[in-house]
């Protein structure tokens, strides 16, 4: 749009920075990962082993272009803008090292990042309603233990202006360029009240420095919201005191098509979700007790409350135990006994409700571009 592009030549230009030899650096190994190009899905059928956080090298990517390689020993966070006060003799860009970012008082916080499109070959499989993009079955997802600066601790220093209106953080991996049409580095506004509410720069995962793949040497962590929001190599900060905008809140991140209205504003939150630590066409015997597992998650800042279980096409419905931690924009696990009783082909079913009233439905609303599947999935088994 104009406006984006404009936005775009206004920021301060950065120096670009070398991509790696592949578009993801680390191994995937097929027994964890399905490749989708420049992104790699978990898989489901291997997740039981992992504890509640999903380890880094297990961790699913998301990549517009391909992961750079940065030097953390250069890096500098700039944060500028309009919504931004300036003392005489201050520069016009506030600049922070890693070194500066870790001496500024730290927060963990343990946060699914969940890319919009999870579930998004679901539309075409059970609703017959193809949508474009990445085919993700429920992988595009994981939990980790992220440490930090709060992205308002970062403002503040800065000198934020009481009437800034929307933060723009820009990664520093190369410009994606889509149809012909040089869209810029990734990056996307995010609301003021957002950003000094809980969001993060991140710098480990799980105790330890961020991986490449995600998001060296920091990135920005966005709890509950979709993972475009959470920006990986975190390289520009813009502060402003009227709306910004970009290509990832105009074009593309809305629900359109379908009967969402063409001004359907940009996505934030993500939907509930549950799903079988199951592979997809699993075996099972007839008349032998089998004990399923899976995780359940939701957006909205609400812990699970319950995720139920049914095999005989959603007529009937169990509900599973919960176990072990259940945090709010995270997840929780869940298991069930079930004795599969007739050979043949069963489709498993789970759905999950959140403490703020959010569950799955047996359908979900088409949009174009397939975002924010909350439907029940079914899970096909064979029963032999």
């Amino acid at each position: 749009t104009p406006a984006a592009r404009a936005q775009a030549a206004a920021a301060p230009p950065a120096a670009p920075v070398p991509a790696a030899a592949t578009p993801i650096v680390k191994p995937l190994p097929p027994e964890w990962f399905d490749p989708f190009g420049t992104n790699a899905e978990m898989r489901w059928a291997a997740a039981h082993e992992l504890g509640y956080e999903v380890p880094a090298e297990r961790f699913f990517v998301r990549n517009h272009t391909a992961t750079p390689a940065i030097d953390a020993a250069g890096w500098r966070l700039r944060v500028f803008g309009s919504g931004l006060r300036r003392r005489p003799g201050q520069p016009e860009v506030a600049e922070f090292s890693l070194a500066d970012l870790k001496r500024l008082p730290a927060r963990t916080q343990t946060a699914f990042v969940e890319c919009a499109g999870n579930g998004r070959s679901f539309y075409a499989s059970q609703q017959g309603t193809p949508a474009s993009g990445t085919q993700w079955r429920l992988g595009a997802v994981g939990v980790a233990r992220w440490r930090g600066v709060p992205l308002a601790e970062v403002l503040e220093r800065a000198g934020l202006k009481r009437g800034a209106v929307d933060v723009l953080p820009q990664g520093l991996d190369a410009n994606v360029v889509s149809g012909g049409v040089d869209q810029g580095r990734v990056r996307r506004p995010l609301p003021i009240g957002k950003a000094l509410d809980d969001a993060l720069i991140a710098y480990e995962m799980n105790g330890q420095p961020l991986p490449p793949d995600h998001g060296f040497p920091a990135r920005l962590i966005v709890p509950g919201w979709i993972g475009i929001a959470s920006i990986k190599w975190l390289g520009q900060i813009e502060v402003a005191d009227a709306p910004l905008f970009s290509p990832w809140n105009t074009t593309s991140y809305r629900l359109v098509g379908g009967d969402y209205p063409a001004d359907s504003p940009p996505i934030t939150n993500q939907v509930v979700k549950s799903a079988f630590e199951l592979p997809f066409g699993a075996e099972f015997r007839r008349g032998r007790p089998a004990l399923l597992h899976g995780r359940a998650w939701s957006g909205s800042g609400a812990p699970i409350r319950a995720v139920e279980f049914s095999d005989d096409g959603g007529r009937r419905w169990w509900r599973t135990l919960l176990h072990g931690r259940n945090q709010p924009n995270a997840w929780v696990r869940w298991s069930v006994p079930w004795l599969p009783r007739s050979a043949g082909a069963v489709e498993l079913r789970a759905r999950a409700l959140d403490w703020r009233g959010n569950a799955q439905s047996a359908t979900a609303p088409f949009n174009t571009n397939g975002y924010l599947f909350g439907a029940v999935v079914r899970h096909p088994v064979t029963v032999v």
